[in-house]
């Protein structure tokens, strides 16, 4: 067919034009205006510039204060206490320290939306890097230090005032959103069983910003625990309808056609188009390129510790846990007398349960139930009420008045830190269960068992009890396939706040 015919066909109708007999398209929102215009009425425009420059502002502070606590302390240690001096200083240094944060912080997205915006780990791994070039632009300009302090002392002062800074910052907005009603529409779109399970994950959560309203198929379906608000030739019809912020594609199989025609659909309307992950986009992340094929190859290995990897964790399980250990020895120790002073019986209880390849050890905790605990949990199946394999029960009659108090703030788990010191556990992974939870589990859930259990994990920061059984393996897998020193580090950090809270513990 010679070109210029090709260039005469007609543009393929638009989802919506396709039998259901909808109005005209409106505008497009791509389409161009005036640049003053366009400015004046986008208040995204003004919102996104209120961000950036809060988040700056928080950024600029805690940097300047890292910088002055690090002096003012190794001032005070060396007995040479001068605040001006190390306000000097700090006005000497703050300027290189705080651009080269702002730039690796934007190449990190940390200054991006709400939704978008990443975590702890982030910020952890961003100010590593900003310690790692201030020492070398230090070096190579030939500047000596009495001590190189100020790099390492201003890193840790920098993740606490920083990470303390932007919490707060999302505790205060999000508590003035909240209070405007704020939330994003979202439309689900798919054919599986995905969309129950990615309604279900969206809604978790203590304050939920997207609110799923239905979803769309390519066929008419019934309602799937999500309303059916139609086909996806209806789509148009439904964004308006809505008023949806943004679609979601919620099926893995989702035809590529259709799914370049959605986007478009969405796009013209200003809707933003998102994509679930299906399992195998999780895996890809660990996946290895294998040279010399025929066809290009990649090796999904298995999520285990070894080598390198094992010797960074174990380095770093070790050593935090021994400080830990050192620092908690008061807690430990009036834990211990409160057990042993409020009901007969040994204050430690070792409870036999599978750890590493299912190999079986003494996991050590604060005894919170009498002597007859373990003798009378038969008698108890019926009053369970956690899901899948779990066993656990509110108020539960076995249990001790200081146990109890024990159990709500999770300092029954404080002896698992001699596991760690012993090899048998690590700070961080998953659960170990015990012995009768370990016969339910289904095939699929034992992946767990690849690696070393944890003291804490994605269970103790996701909602603990609260959660769905089948959810907390699942989390589980999620960290093994994500695992890194930076993500050990956040999790124990975001555990002090879930224990301290109560989230979901009984």
């Amino acid at each position: 067919m010679p070109r210029e015919q090709v260039r005469q066909q007609p543009t393929p109708a638009p989802l919506a034009a396709r039998g259901n007999g909808a109005p005209a398209l409106q505008r497009d929102v791509r389409a161009k205006r005036p640049p003053a215009l366009s400015f004046l009425l986008r208040w995204e425009t003004v919102r996104r510039a209120a961000r950036i420059g809060s988040l700056l502002a928080l950024d600029f502070a805690a940097v300047y204060l890292a910088i002055l606590t690090a002096l003012l302390i190794k001032m005070a240690v060396r007995d040479k206490w001068d605040p001006q001096l190390a306000l000097d200083q700090t006005d000497q240094y703050v300027s290189f320290a705080f651009l080269v944060t702002a730039l690796l912080f934007a190449r990190s997205g940390l200054y991006a939306g709400r939704a978008e915006r990443p975590g702890l780990t982030r910020i952890v791994s961003s100010l590593t890097a900003v310690a790692v070039v201030a020492l070398l632009y230090a070096v190579v300009n030939g500047q000596e230090f009495s001590s190189y302090y100020i790099f390492y002392g201003s890193l840790f002062f920098g993740v606490a005032f920083v990470a303390s800074f932007r919490y707060l910052y999302e505790r205060i907005t999000g508590a003035v959103l909240r209070a405007a009603g704020y939330h994003r529409t979202a439309v689900l779109v798919g054919t599986g069983h995905h969309i129950e399970a990615v309604a279900n994950a969206l809604s978790t959560g203590d304050t939920p910003i997207i609110k799923v309203v239905g979803f769309v198929s390519l066929e008419p379906r019934p309602d799937n625990g999500v309303p059916s608000l139609g086909t996806l030739d209806q789509i148009e019809r439904v964004v308006d309808e809505h008023r949806v912020d943004e679609v979601i594609i919620a099926d893995p199989a989702f035809p590529q056609r259709q799914a370049v025609e959605l986007v478009d659909v969405c796009h013209r309307r200003g809707v933003r188009v998102r994509v679930a992950p299906s399992t195998m986009e999780i895996l890809v992340h660990r996946a290895e390129f294998i040279p010399g094929e025929s066809v290009p190859l990649f090796e999904l290995k298995p999520p285990v510790f070894e080598g390198f990897d094992y010797a960074v964790k174990r380095s770093f399980d070790l050593v935090i846990s021994m400080l830990l250990v050192f620092a908690l020895s008061p807690v430990l120790l009036a834990c211990a007398l409160a057990v042993r002073l409020s009901s007969r019986g040994p204050v430690i209880y070792r409870s036999v349960r599978p750890g590493i390849g299912a190999m079986p050890f003494h996991c050590f905790k604060f005894r919170t139930m009498y002597r007859d605990a373990d003798r009378r949990q038969a008698d108890l199946e019926d009053l369970n009420e956690a899901t899948g394999a779990l066993f656990k029960i509110r108020d539960d009659p076995r249990m001790t008045p200081v146990g109890r108090f024990l159990r709500r703030y999770s300092l029954d788990e404080l002896p698992q830190l001699f596991n760690v010191v012993r090899g048998d556990m690590s700070l961080v992974g998953p659960r170990p269960l015990p012995e009768r939870d370990y016969e339910r589990l289904e095939d699929w859930h034992k992946k767990r068992y690849l690696v070393m259990p944890g003291i804490t994990g994605l269970w103790q920061i996701s909602g603990r009890s609260d959660l769905d059984f089948d959810d907390l393996v699942r989390l589980d897998f999620l960290y093994l396939e994500r695992w890194s020193v930076f993500l050990d580090l956040s999790i124990l950090l975001k555990t002090v706040p879930a224990v301290v809270l109560r989230r979901g513990s009984y």
